[in-house]
């Protein structure tokens, strides 16, 4: 592991200190690990791995854009921007600001789709093991970003949508 990359993985785990997983109660930095895993596993660089490390920290801790790149670098920082939700609780309902950060989502760069296919890849086993209800909702959802996701990687969109399909089939 590159010292930029524990770097991050450090910063990660300060940044999210306190916060648990909500369905299974443990620290929340498993999840980013489990990102920054897949990534690192499918052969990506250090800045996507720096990248699946930090994807929560901006919505999820406040911590600024300016400051990721200043830390990790301009093309990190970018990466995290485009994995970062946008959405405003003013843009209305869940279906709403799913279809805003939907169109966000679109338009990111070809690598920060990859690591969006790792992440939820972790957070729909996660989801559909733990709270069948919301499941059907959040694979439904899913299965529509899937769309935009094309030009990530390969194989990680196919597993992400056979994973997605199965359990959707499975919970309906």
């Amino acid at each position: 592991m590159s010292n930029k990359v524990k770097k991050a993985a450090i910063f990660a785990a300060k940044c999210h200190k306190g916060q648990v997983r909500k369905y299974t109660g443990k620290p929340y930095i498993v999840h980013p690990a489990a990102v920054a895993h897949t990534i690192n596993s499918f052969g990506y660089d250090d800045d996507m791995i720096c990248a699946a490390w930090l994807h929560d920290v901006v919505e999820d801790c406040g911590i600024s854009l300016d400051t990721i790149s200043d830390m990790f670098g301009h093309r990190v920082a970018n990466l995290v921007s485009d994995l970062s939700d946008v959405s405003l609780p003013s843009d209305g309902n869940r279906a709403a600001r799913m279809l805003v950060n939907y169109n966000h989502t679109a338009q990111a760069h070809k690598d920060a789709k990859t690591i969006k296919l790792a992440d939820l890849i972790d957070n729909t086993d996660c989801i559909a093991k733990h709270d069948k209800d919301f499941a059907i909702v959040y694979l439904k959802e899913k299965q529509r970003l899937l769309d935009v996701l094309t030009e990530g990687d390969k194989d990680l969109y196919n597993i992400a949508k056979v994973q997605v399909d199965l359990f959707l089939a499975s919970l309906t």
